[in-house]
């Protein structure tokens, strides 16, 4: 059995690298790639998936799974090697419904789409980009047509990157949370908005990126093994457990924009770096489902970043960086500033309270687009019905409506935005089992100390990888499964006391 187990193990990590290297040109597309080499990155990216495939579902790697299923049987379900078998086989099942043709085609395209909307979206051009998109639809229905017997034919695409959960489960759990979070966000928004003027003068780019660092350090991110880079829209992105890399993007007329997308996509980074080391090239070696790993995101961004007691130790220091800007403004104005709710176009830039219901519209056009019942070509004016409807206002064009996001031209149409609202239910949940276990974390904080925070989710959740679902590390981590009831409650104490909540 070890030497099977070896075998299958020398496999998975070839594999990885060829993941990896993907992940490498992907990364670079984003980032450093000439307009020039679009074609051609989509083609070397097409060839790695096909090849990716290929090597993974070869019928040698089903043997040995077969082989190895009595050694699994007889090991506890948290044993590691339990755990790799466990997911190679769940992993290793869907992977041969997909033809590595088609996934070749898949990326190819997206590659393509890509880069069309980098020009399309600053030129406000849907038009443009449309046929990029109307395909999208087509390749993510056919991609959901390798697995039939769903319920919905969202399941399929939600299950890749939320594995477990359908879109009957989505609604439902978007549904409780909407009839608790509207009357918040009506109250909150029918009172004077807090004055944000301070984020919004002049803030040099070197000066802010320099700062964005000196934060995500602190927090415990370790630039020995990332780097931060500019990009459209940031990312982080891992070539190896020894290289986790984030991407951020600057305005020097908003301050808020790169510090708290650099923590953002530091909170992902912080969860890659936190992976048992063990699990390297292998499929352990990534986090359990996007709304676990967008709960970590939004925790150091959200409950750390926009907390009182994080800007009682950073704030003199930012002052200190920009003494031009900040002249005046007191620790409170700031801190209000920082937690300034409105209706507002733009999901990456909208505050704690509204910011599910951004996500909520583009989960339900998922769905209507897979469906059927809503066609590429009305999206845009779909779109800005649905924003009167839900925030009162209006985009003026697509460029802040319907161009915004880059998840449809850039991967599936389906299961790209779910995560983020389980991930800021699951930041609160998290966050409350460690306040629970650690109640000196917001003292700490004060004191520019993140360790102990840190160090509670690296045990609980990170260090596991993928070894657990994400049902499995809510009950593991906090004693209950996944509950709104941590959220609501945050939401409600925080800006309870920002806001008359009536």
């Amino acid at each position: 059995m070890k030497k099977k187990l070896a075998e299958l193990k020398t496999r998975l990590a070839e594999i990885n690298d060829l993941q990896m290297v993907a992940s490498l040109l992907d990364w670079d597309q984003h980032t450093y790639m000439p307009q020039g080499g679009a074609q051609a990155r989509g083609r070397q990216l097409a060839t790695l998936a096909k090849i990716t495939q290929e090597r993974f579902i070869d019928p040698a790697v089903g043997r040995l799974l077969e082989d190895l299923r009595p050694y699994e049987e007889s090991l506890s379900s948290d044993a590691d090697d339990a755990g790799l078998l466990r997911v190679t086989r769940r992993d290793y099942e869907l992977a041969l419904k997909v033809p590595p043709k088609f996934l070749a085609e898949f990326h190819v395209h997206i590659a393509d789409s890509y880069q069309i909307w980098t020009q399309a979206r600053p030129a406000n051009d849907f038009d443009r980009v449309r046929p990029c998109l109307e395909k999208t639809l087509d390749l993510s229905r056919r991609m959901a047509g390798f697995f039939p017997g769903y319920e919905h034919i969202a399941d399929p695409l939600i299950n890749f990157s939320d594995y477990g959960m359908k879109a009957s489960a989505v609604r439902r759990l978007f549904a409780e949370l909407r009839t608790r979070l509207v009357p918040i966000v009506r109250s909150i928004t029918s009172q004077p908005a807090a004055d944000d003027s301070c984020l919004r003068l002049h803030y040099p780019e070197a000066q802010q990126l320099k700062f964005a660092e000196e934060v995500v350090r602190r927090l415990g991110y370790d630039f020995n093994r990332g780097r931060i880079d500019k990009t459209h829209h940031p990312f982080m992105t891992k070539f190896s457990l020894g290289d986790v890399r984030i991407t951020t993007r600057v305005k020097e007329d908003f301050l808020g924009e790169a510090l708290f997308s650099t923590m953002h996509e530091a909170g992902h980074a912080l969860y890659e770096q936190g992976i048992d080391r063990a699990f390297e090239a292998s499929p352990l070696g990534d986090g359990a489902s996007s709304g676990v790993h967008e709960s970590q995101s939004r925790t150091w961004e959200n409950l750390v970043g926009r907390s009182r007691g994080f800007w009682e130790y950073f704030y003199p220091r930012l002052q200190a960086a920009f003494p031009a800007q900040l002249k005046g403004v007191s620790l409170e104005r700031f801190y209000r500033a920082v937690n300034k709710v409105e209706r507002s176009l733009i999901r990456t830039d909208a505050d704690e309270v509204t910011y599910n219901l951004h996500v909520m519209l583009r989960f339900d056009f998922e769905l209507a687009l897979l469906e059927g019942s809503l066609a590429v070509r009305d999206l845009p004016e779909a779109w800005r019905e649905r924003f009167r409807q839900d925030f009162g206002i209006a985009p003026p064009d697509d460029r802040d409506g319907v161009l915004q996001d880059v998840h449809w031209f850039g991967g599936t149409i389906g299961g790209a935005f779910q995560g983020y609202t389980l991930g800021n239910i699951l930041s609160a949940q998290f966050y409350d089992a460690a306040l629970t276990a650690h109640p000196e974390i917001p003292e700490e904080m004060r004191q520019g100390r993140f360790g102990t925070l840190h160090g509670w989710l690296k045990e609980n959740i990170y260090r596991h990888g993928r070894k657990f679902t994400m049902d499995e590390l809510a009950q593991s981590a906090t004693g209950a499964p996944l509950t709104i009831e941590p959220y609501i409650r945050y939401l409600g104490t925080k800006y309870g006391e920002l806001y008359d909540l009536r």
